[in-house]
């Protein structure tokens, strides 16, 4: 899930305070006896800006309607509400009739029985499974279960660093080790320019590195019942190891725990404010922000050296946004028929190259634009290095918990407080209880 930088405070507050209820697909204008209905659709902020999005979706919008007739209201809405709105939508039972929701929370979706289950006859109805990736098909609900959502783009994370930044200060190429990674960083920290940008206001970005750090310590924020067990040893190591890159390593800027849009980091990195940051697939946000491509450099994120006793060589979570039909659309025909256009062929090659994720059907891949360098160290990576969420019923709750206990803790090192292991265990423990764990 790739939450991005809004353009105005006043776009985000009118998006923010739409009604649940003018969104409701019993309130489209076409009507559920129509012929040719509107639906609404909820688009998940993937470009750099709410704007882009618009601007990126709109000719494809056109091209669906031209086709069947079928209008679409589209939303983007910020990641900073997404989930709240969704989960608001499946009480009130006035929500879009298609929306897009990160990889990560279909469990907890499909829990409440507000969406669609593509069983294998509603499957066919929008081109069949076997098109998927295996990887991202498998990210789409409880196990088990037929999926609750179909994989629209594919995300892995990485490291991007800036290669003529490296060449300048005499590193010869990407670190592999994360004391590799703060050597270099402490080198390129100077002047007001720093080696390593975070998104420290954020709950996804925080989560998401979290995971994959206490998988490398040899962790788990779920046992093997589904208890959370978010206050471990390991846990603890690995979130203070974020905080450290503030507050002890000194290569990220403190200013960085206020980044909560979705892509201060990013923009950081391509404007060249800071040499490297852990981000997922953006060559089409970094183009677009004007980075020379030749400058862009990606490899897998780092791992500990030596590994932790039970550490496993993850460098990333299998991410990811998926596509759901809310289960009381008026209009599921139609739902159905935008479900399937915008996983066709054609709209994953040209989504996917406009954002700089990866498709998720694997005959797009026989575009050139996705036989480059990069998009190869990410699909290495989703192969060999990336691990899915916990899918678990309170997956999108931890998120929530432990995401915003990073955003306090990177609060309190921003201002020069000393964030200490007992510290992260107590509010690790704070969020764990918010589950009832």
């Amino acid at each position: 899930m790739r939450p991005t930088k809004l353009t105005t405070m006043a776009f985000v507050a009118t998006l923010a305070a739409v009604p649940l209820a003018a969104c409701s697909s019993s309130s489209s204008s076409g009507g559920s006896a129509a012929s040719h209905p509107t639906l609404t659709y909820w688009a998940s902020n993937q470009g750099t800006s709410l704007q882009d999005d618009q601007q990126v979706l709109a000719p494809q919008i056109a091209k669906f309607t031209r086709e069947t007739g079928i209008k679409v209201n589209v939303q983007v809405i910020p990641w900073t509400t997404l989930l709240t709105q969704i989960t608001a939508a499946t009480v009130s039972g006035k929500g879009p009739d298609v929306l897009n929701i990160g990889n990560t929370w279909s469990p907890s979706l499909q829990a409440t029985g507000a969406f669609v289950q593509f069983t294998p006859t509603v499957m066919g109805q929008v081109g069949g499974s076997s098109r998927f990736l295996t990887g991202s098909l498998s990210a789409t609900g409880q196990p088990g279960k037929p999926p609750t959502a179909v994989p629209l783009y594919s995300l892995a994370y990485g490291l991007y660093y800036n290669k003529a930044q490296f060449a300048a200060a005499g590193i010869s190429g990407p670190p592999g080790t994360w004391a590799q990674l703060i050597a270099d960083g402490k080198k390129l920290t100077r002047n007001g320019h720093w080696g390593l940008a975070i998104e420290g206001g954020s709950v996804s970005e925080n989560i998401h590195l979290a995971f994959a750090l206490s998988q490398q310590q040899g962790g788990a924020f779920f046992d093997a019942a589904a208890k959370p067990t978010f206050d471990t040893p390991q846990n603890v190591a690995a979130v203070k190891q974020m905080i450290d890159f503030m507050q002890a390593d000194k290569v990220t800027n403190p200013a960085d725990a206020q980044y909560s849009k979705g892509t201060e980091a990013l923009t950081d990195f391509a404007t060249g404010k800071t040499s490297m940051v852990i981000w997922q697939a953006s060559a089409g946000s970094l183009a677009k922000l004007g980075m020379t491509p030749a400058d862009i450099g990606v490899a897998p994120v780092p791992l500990p050296s030596p590994m932790p006793a039970g550490g496993k060589s993850v460098t990333s979570m299998v991410a990811g946004i998926n596509l759901a039909v809310f289960k009381n659309t008026k209009n599921m025909s139609a739902a159905l028929q935008f479900v399937k256009f915008m996983t066709s062929t054609p709209e994953q090659e040209s989504l996917n190259s406009t954002y700089g994720s990866l498709p998720t059907v694997s005959a797009a891949y026989s575009d050139p634009a996705f036989q480059t360098p990069a998009v190869n160290t990410f699909l290495s990576i989703l192969k060999s290095s990336a691990a899915p969420m916990p899918p678990v019923a309170k997956e999108s709750a931890f998120e929530t918990a432990v995401g915003t206990a990073l955003i306090h803790l990177y609060a309190d090192a921003a201002t020069g407080k000393a964030v200490t292991d007992s510290m992260i265990a107590q509010a690790l423990t704070q969020a764990q209880a918010q589950l009832g764990g």
